[in-house]
């Protein structure tokens, strides 16, 4: 591996670190994100915590974080699997930030912003299962882990070999996150998402 790309998944880990839902409520509120609700710094956390600016503002954020090292990727790297290690480090980023101690959310609107520029066909199908999901259910801890896998297989079936395996890393690093989500759904007491105000 070239210094460049070491330099570029360096710097993709950095830009994922920058906690940008921590800085929204911490400058408006002058707390901690999470000492409130779920204890993440994510775009959901801090809807229910702050309100839909807020939380449209930190979702807009994380997307943008998880788009620019692919469109930089792209640019210069010509192998996929290099480009989607810039994806993969931003996403350790936002999960593990260097500027908070390695506490951070679970990575999903970065993920999101990843897809948006590598293969937008993949994050249509994630998109539609979260929103199915969603609607569903009303679990948005379930719909990012469902569509996470649908994710998964859209680029099983369409990358190469290499671009599959970091793939599957982002669906164990989604997973890993979202554990104790998945223990509150088996006990069937996880938090639902109201589409009402002040729901």
């Amino acid at each position: 591996m070239s210094s460049h790309e070491i330099l570029f998944i360096a710097c993709s880990y950095l830009l994922g670190s920058i906690p940008f839902g921590y800085l929204i409520f911490y400058f408006s509120e002058g707390r901690d994100i999470r000492s409130l609700g779920s204890g993440n710094i994510g775009a959901t956390n801090v809807l229910r915590s702050k309100g839909k600016l807020a939380g449209l503002a930190t979702l807009a954020l994380d997307i943008a974080k998880g788009a620019l090292p692919i469109v930089y990727g792209r640019i210069h790297f010509d192998l996929p699997w290099i480009v989607l290690l810039g994806g993969l480090a931003v996403l350790l980023g936002h999960v593990f930030p260097v500027f908070l101690k390695f506490r951070g959310g679970k990575g999903v609107g970065s993920l999101v912003g990843v897809f948006l520029v590598f293969y937008y066909p993949a994050l249509l199908i994630f998109l539609a299962i979260f929103f199915l999901s969603l609607w569903l259910t009303r679990y948005v801890s379930l719909g990012s882990l469902l569509g996470t896998v649908a994710l998964f297989f859209c680029i099983l079936f369409t990358q190469v070999v290499e671009a599959t395996i970091v793939v599957f890393c982002m669906l164990l690093l989604i997973v890993f996150r979202h554990r104790a989500n998945i223990l509150r759904l088996l006990a069937g007491n996880e938090n639902k998402f109201s589409f009402r105000k002040n729901g």
